[in-house]
């Protein structure tokens, strides 16, 4: 009983301690994100291999996911009788929910582990001190130019993702349901609203980015061990990164709630 009192605390601890240093980088990243000079290619770089190297990986996945979900739905709604409301039904749940999470874990696994992948060889390699003897803010450089092209970069490809998964939910619905084409693409634009659909989950995504790059560069940053320690980071960022959107994604949609229902 001892032991494991003890095992519980010491994770507390533990986890009290990584939270705490996560909040400390979040702020110096804040901090130096509105600092002079604004490394503007630096940014539109990492806005290139964050987003557009990722073009593909989210949106097949949001393609796939569209068709699946209206397989699924599809042969519930026959059941009673509504199978012209899959239009509503796919669309409402890509662009609220799926689109972003699934972008957002998709760029989590790819761009995140890959920032931290970077960061961290060059932190066990000894390149991060070598910019600080030359000079140049490490924070400056590698940190605010890669969380900044995150968050501009996930909604983006969100709006790609909710594309292509409405597109697959109308490729069942007219190929298996027998849904008028106009039909079902009327009825997307009825229920699927700006203001209080696409717009809130595109929003969410900008903290999802804001997740994906402090996690990733904060791991980087804290690489030791030489290249075990780079895998160890590489993993533990799309752990964690993946675990937070999760976790932000539920008190995310409830303030989004709260605040549509309160205009």
């Amino acid at each position: 009983m001892k032991n494991l009192v003890s095992s519980i605390g010491s994770s507390i601890i533990e986890f009290s301690n990584y939270v705490g240093r996560l909040l400390f980088f979040l702020a110096d990243t804040f901090r130096w994100t509105f600092v002079p000079p604004f490394l503007i290619r630096e940014t539109i770089k990492q806005i290139y291999l964050i987003g557009v190297k990722s073009i593909s990986l989210t949106s097949i996945s949001a393609l796939a996911i569209g068709l699946v979900l209206a397989m699924q739905t599809i042969w519930i709604l026959s059941k009673f009788g509504a199978i012209n409301y899959l239009a509503a039904v796919v669309g409402l749940a890509i662009v609220k929910e799926l689109g972003p999470v699934v972008t957002a874990l998709m760029v989590a696994g790819r761009a995140g582990s890959g920032i931290s992948a970077e960061l961290g060889s060059m932190k066990v390699t000894r390149q991060i001190d070598a910019l600080r003897v030359s000079a140049v803010n490490p924070m400056k450089y590698l940190v605010t130019t890669r969380v900044i092209a995150c968050m501009v970069s996930l909604p983006i490809l969100t709006v790609f993702a909710d594309a292509l998964g409405i597109l697959g939910g109308w490729l069942v619905g007219v190929s298996l349901g027998g849904i008028n084409s106009r039909l079902y693409w009327d009825t997307t634009l009825r229920y699927v609203t700006l203001d209080a659909d696409l717009i809130p989950g595109l929003f969410k995504t900008i903290f999802f980015g804001l997740i994906i790059g402090v996690v990733g560069c904060f791991h980087g940053f804290n690489t030791s061990g030489g290249t075990e320690g780079v895998g160890l980071s590489t993993t533990s960022t799309v752990v964690s990164a993946s675990l937070m959107i999760l976790i932000s994604d539920v008190f995310l949609t409830r303030l989004l709630q709260l605040f549509i229902e309160g205009i």
